[in-house]
């Protein structure tokens, strides 16, 4: 199964890229609605990320903190 994008001229449907497939193939269409498309909801791909290299080290200097024992506690 491949995807692909394309849009509707108003009597078919145009690909924005070219397609591989055979004459008469059968295809599965969906159409996407428009109001989903600007809904404000993000991508979960735009939530990936990657600390800077003073953060990661807050974050080890503050899990070593919590490894300590105290004397005084047992």
């Amino acid at each position: 199964m491949e995807a692909i994008q394309a849009y509707y001229n108003g009597s078919v449907f145009v690909p924005l890229a070219p397609v591989n497939a055979k004459l008469n193939q059968p295809a599965l269409i969906t159409i996407l609605g428009t109001e989903n498309a600007n809904t404000g909801v993000k991508h979960y791909s735009e939530f990936y990320g990657s600390l800077s290299s003073e953060s990661y080290l807050e974050i080890i200097n503050a899990l070593k903190d919590t490894e300590r024992i105290d004397v005084d506690e047992w």
